[in-house]
């Protein structure tokens, strides 16, 4: 009996590590997130790509992610953590680092873009091309656009006029430059701090686009809103490039299948409807105040974007083939809808 248990024993020790040996060489991958999970970014922007690698990926590859900034709550760091490798993923606000990402400018720009599935697209093929800056160290999972922000108060904005002398909150040095240019007062904020700089009164409203107000409270106390679509705030999951390409082929191969544009038609359907979702709960809240600009001001803002554009582009040769690239993928983009 000792003898047939002691076999068995043998037996079962052979069997049990091969029967399990993708576990022992799963790959795991750290995602950072900056803030919590339970927003739209997160679910429309980060978890259905988690979700893909982590089923399909059993055994190969694992993804964990660290919400609400658990590996580092700065957005400005979270490039760095990823080159540094404090995180091999993470999600990234670009214009919070334009130092970085220098050719963000464009994507930025106010008056580029008509709604986020133009922005989305046209970036992510800018990005995919290697046309854009600042991206080589990374593996750019997925590149987003928020709808056009909008502009969001305390005090009542019944015109571009009565911007003049109003603290907005802006996502990027673009958006901050527009508002200067209709007479605001703007600093750069990051989203997750925005409602909190409304509520003590450091700012008196914010330029989100209309699902960012909701997600970051900033609903509560900015209520006048006035329909001016600044520009689109670019947003990015990137992934260490060195890292990805130490993967196995089977591994980087499961990655590219859910980046890239399969990505971003996600984006597209997911955080678009939320946007007009967003938009809608805003223009039908009788408790808000809600200002369409009118045609002179609207002709007014754009005469001030394009002349905005037409600088940057004369800037330099690199500015004019970026632009020209651009418009290229925008025209291929509208005439396939």
């Amino acid at each position: 009996m000792k003898f047939i248990d002691a076999c068995f024993a043998g037996i079962l020790a052979l069997l049990v590590p091969a029967a399990m040996p993708a576990k022992a060489d799963q790959i795991e991958l750290k995602l950072a997130f900056f803030t919590a999970q339970d927003t739209d970014t997160f679910n429309y922007g980060v978890k259905p790509f988690v979700d893909a690698i982590n089923r399909e990926g059993s055994g190969l590859l694992h993804v964990t992610v660290f919400a609400d900034g658990a590996l580092g709550k700065t957005l400005a760091e979270q490039p760095s953590m990823v080159l540094e490798g404090t995180a091999d993923i993470a999600w990234v606000v670009p214009g919070q680092t334009p130092y970085r990402f220098p050719d963000n400018q464009l994507i930025e720009m106010p008056g580029i873009f008509r709604d986020l599935r133009e922005g989305t697209l046209a970036y992510t093929r800018l990005v995919a091309a290697g046309a854009l800056r600042g991206y080589q160290d990374f593996f750019v999972i997925a590149a987003y656009t928020s709808a056009p922000s909008i502009i969001h108060s305390r005090r009542p904005i019944q015109s571009l006029a009565a911007l003049k002398g109003q603290k907005i909150r802006t996502n990027n040095p673009m958006e901050a430059a527009v508002l200067e240019r209709f007479g605001a007062l703007p600093t750069i904020i990051p989203a997750s701090k925005l409602a909190d700089a409304i509520d003590r009164g450091a700012v008196d409203g914010a330029v989100v686009s209309p699902t960012g107000l909701f997600q970051f409270g900033a609903a509560r106390t900015a209520r006048n809103h006035y329909l001016l679509g600044i520009g689109a705030a670019p947003l990015v999951v990137v992934m260490n490039r060195k890292k990805f390409e130490s993967l196995p082929e089977p591994a980087q191969a499961l990655i590219r299948k859910y980046s890239g544009e399969r990505a971003a038609a996600a984006w597209i359907e997911s955080f678009g409807a939320a946007e007009k979702a967003s938009l809608r709960k805003i223009a039908t809240d009788e408790q808000r105040m809600v200002v369409e600009p009118s045609q002179g001001d609207a002709a007014a803002a754009q005469q001030v974007f394009r002349s905005m554009i037409d600088a940057w582009a004369g800037e330099s040769a690199h500015n004019r083939e970026l632009l020209r690239l651009l418009e290229a993928e925008l025209m291929a983009v509208r005439s396939a809808q």
